[in-house]
Parts: C-alpha cells; sequence; structure tokens
C-alpha cells in the first residue's frame, strides 16, 4: 500500500511508512537472492547441456561437493523446476522379486576389485568387447579395455598394467565367462597370491557393483554415440573414465567422487 500511495499520489516514502505504519528500511527492502539464483540457473543450464544424462541428484551433489556451494537443496531443486530441466523418464514395469543381501563394503583400496564385460557394435555393425576393472572400495574405475577380441591373455596384460600404478589386489570378483575360468587367468592369479572369486551362475547382483558401474557406462556414452572405429571408442573411453573418477558424484559412496573417497582413505 505503501508503495502504492507513492507512485500514485507523488507523496514521500517517509510521509507513506508513516501513514501505513512501516518502517522506512522494510520499504527500500529487495531481495538479495536474486543474482544467486540467477547464477544457480546459469550452473544448472551449463551442467544439464554438458552432462545430459545426469537428473537432479547428481547435478546438486556436484554443485555441493565438486565446486563447493552451499546453497540449500530446496532452493536448487526449485530453480531446477521451474527451469523444466527434470530428465524425461518413462517408468518401466518390473516384476516383484526377493532382494539380495547387499555386498560388503571392503574397508580399504584393493581388497576386492571387480571385472565384467560389455559388448555393442561399431556403425558398420562389427561387434566389439568392453573390460571393464572397478574398485569396490570406492567405486573407482581402474581401467576399460575396447577391442574385437579380448581373450584371457589380453585380460591378464590388462591386470598387469593397472597393478602396476594401483597395487595388487587381495581377490578379483568375476562371473563365470570362459575368459574367467580358464587356465591362464587361474594360474596368473596364483602366482601373483590373488583370488579368484567367482559369484553363482544366473546370479548378476552377486556382482553388483561393476554391473552398476556398466550400466552408467553405457547410459552416459556408450549407449549414445555410434562410432566408426575401436580406436574412438577408446579414445572416449578413456576420457569418461576420468571425468567418472574425478568429477562425477557418485550417490553409492556419499555423493562425492571414487577419487575424493580414495583420498581420505590415505
Amino acid at each position: 500500500m505503501a508503495e502504492t500511495a507513492v507512485a500514485r499520489l507523488g507523496i514521500s516514502i517517509a510521509l507513506a511508512c508513516r501513514t501505513f505504519g512501516r518502517s522506512e528500511t522494510c520499504y527500500r527492502y529487495s531481495p538479495r537472492l536474486s543474482d544467486e539464483n540467477e547464477q544457480i540457473a546459469d550452473l544448472l543450464i551449463g551442467l544439464t547441456q554438458a552432462r545430459k544424462t545426469w537428473g537432479f541428484g547428481l547435478c546438486f551433489l556436484y554443485l555441493r561437493n565438486i565446486q563447493g556451494h552451499g546453497w540449500n537443496h530446496k532452493r536448487v531443486y526449485r530453480i531446477y523446476r521451474e527451469l523444466e530441466l527434470n530428465l524425461r523418464i518413462k517408468p518401466r514395469k518390473r516384476l516383484k522379486r526377493d532382494k539380495p543381501d547387499e555386498l560388503a563394503v571392503p574397508d580399504a583400496p584393493n581388497q576386492v576389485w571387480s571385472m565384467d564385460f560389455m559388448a555393442d557394435r561399431l556403425e558398420d555393425g562389427r561387434a566389439f568387447r568392453l573390460l571393464n576393472v572397478l574398485d569396490d572400495f570406492n567405486r573407482e574405475g581402474l581401467g576399460i579395455e575396447v577391442d574385437f577380441s579380448l581373450p584371457a591373455e589380453r585380460v591378464v596384460r590388462v591386470l598387469n598394467q593397472i597393478i602396476e600404478w594401483r597395487g595388487k589386489p587381495r581377490t578379483i570378483r568375476v562371473d563365470n565367462g570362459p575368459e574367467y575360468i580358464s587356465g591362464t587367468l587361474m594360474k596368473w592369479a596364483e602366482t601373483h597370491g590373488i583370488g579368484l572369486q567367482h559369484i553363482q551362475p544366473g546370479k548378476p547382483q552377486q556382482n553388483a557393483y561393476v554391473e552398476r558401474y556398466n550400466r552408467t557406462v553405457r547410459h552416459e556414452w556408450m549407449g549414445q554415440i555410434l562410432f566408426e572405429t575401436i580406436a574412438e571408442v577408446q579414445d572416449h573411453a578413456t576420457e569418461w573414465l576420468w571425468t567418472y573418477n574425478n568429477d562425477r558424484p557418485n550417490m553409492g559412496i556419499g555423493g562425492i567422487t571414487p577419487a575424493q573417497k580414495l583420498k581420505l582413505a590415505a
């Protein structure tokens, strides 16, 4: 009412405030959050354009845990909704089943690694494979190897390369694929004093950490791009792996990155 009186009748602010029982401080107050809200909106737009597969949870964790902003969860979500940045996800009908026992989380790095293969095709239809190696402690991707064929000898070579910079694991959890039950891999593991833990056939939930990682790999880049050559796939995998380990919050380890969790354990 004071603002209307000043605007329409041309009276002074002091007279309008006395008339309606308001202080001049209250009259002259302007919200301080508008500039910050614009900053939040700009960051959210830029982040969702750069990371098209990230939902609000990952965006908020990135702003808080990676960039260090202390904005309230509800405030950021309100702006996220106003900008209509929500991912459009079509729900799928799922059958109910017994919930499997949760995997134990190792207490330190290099206690348990997980390995698994993925498959896809190039633009010309040729099939290729990916070998993913993961440290269960901090969900760190230790390597992604790409080629048309990845026999047991190649698996051993990849593991030797990772061990050179990461150190030797106590146990490696694998499924029952031919590469994992071959004499080559078993002999290598015995020579290095590494245990091979095979999951039960038909029980992929027993290797849940790397299975969840595989889903992220397919969702965030492998299922988004049509590659022409193996070299292109390997280059993209290497670039994405750095982002995953150092720049992408992981909800499975408390909303921080694998690199941050490894640093906290040092």
